[in-house]
C-alpha cells in the first residue's frame, strides 16, 4: 500500500502561485494514477487533476490553464503547480493514488490511497 504525504500549502494573495508536492513511500509512484482533489469548508471533495502512468493529464474546468500537474518518478513525487490563484481555490488539497494505468473519472471514489492534505488559503 502506497503512503502519500502532501506539502507546499500556505497563504497566498489572489494572483499568486504555489506548488504542491505529493511524495510517495511504500511503493513506486510510477505504477499509479495520481490525482489531486480539494475540499473547501462545507463542500464535498472536488477533483482537480490527475496524471496517469503515461503522463496523460486531466483538469477540472475551474483550473484549466492555471494549474499544471507533473510527475518525477525518480523522486517518487507528483507536483501541482498552481498559478493565478483565486479566492475560490481556498481548500484543503489532497493527493490520491490508484494502482494501474487508466484514464479515470476525476472522482474521489476511484482512488484508494489518500494523503492527509495540505491547506491552501488564498486571501487578500
Amino acid at each position: 500500500q502506497v503512503q502519500l504525504v502532501e506539502s507546499g500549502g500556505g497563504l497566498v494573495q489572489p494572483g499568486g502561485s504555489l506548488r504542491l508536492s505529493c511524495v510517495a513511500s511504500g511503493s513506486t509512484l510510477d505504477s499509479y494514477v495520481i490525482g489531486w482533489f480539494r475540499q473547501a469548508p462545507g463542500k464535498g471533495r472536488e477533483g482537480v487533476s490527475y496524471i496517469n502512468r503515461g503522463r496523460s493529464t486531466k483538469y477540472a474546468d475551474s483550473v484549466k490553464g492555471r494549474f499544471t500537474i507533473s510527475r518525477d518518478n525518480a523522486k517518487n513525487t507528483v507536483y501541482l503547480q498552481m498559478n493565478s490563484l483565486k479566492l475560490e481555490d481556498t481548500a484543503v488539497y489532497y493527493c490520491a493514488a490508484e494502482f494501474g494505468d487508466y484514464d479515470p473519472p476525476l472522482v474521489a471514489d476511484f482512488f484508494g490511497s489518500w494523503g492527509q492534505g495540505t491547506q491552501v488559503t488564498v486571501s487578500a
